[in-house]
């Protein structure tokens, strides 16, 4: 997963009024960044376990497990990734988070 964006990986004081601007409210803006948050998380798990399946031994027992250099750079590099809720926020605060509202029909940017 090649990330081209700059996204913070630590604490950001943001302002909630600006969160909030684009719903109009700040409850509807936090459950729009949550589902995004796990649609992220869930696709990075996909994606880290198609990655770790090349590894994967049959005959493994649990005295016979070692590790793998390759295998310990992967998951090095999946730890590192800013966490799926400071990606959601990022593509929101940036217009990139695409949703509609259960009551209306037309799509909100």
């Amino acid at each position: 997963m090649t990330k081209t964006k700059k996204i913070p990986s630590n604490t950001v004081t943001r302002d909630l009024s600006d969160l909030a601007e684009p719903t109009g409210n700040i409850y509807e803006t936090v459950v729009i960044l949550s589902k995004r948050a796990n649609q992220i998380a869930i696709a990075e798990k996909k994606e880290l376990t198609k990655k770790l399946e090349d590894f994967k031994n049959d005959r493994d027992t649990m005295e016979e497990i070692f590790e793998n250099r390759e295998q310990i750079e992967i998951s090095k590099y999946y730890e590192r990734q800013p966490k799926p809720s400071l990606v959601a926020i990022s593509e929101f605060e940036n217009g990139e988070v695409f949703y509609r509202m259960a009551n209306s029909d037309s799509d909100n940017e």
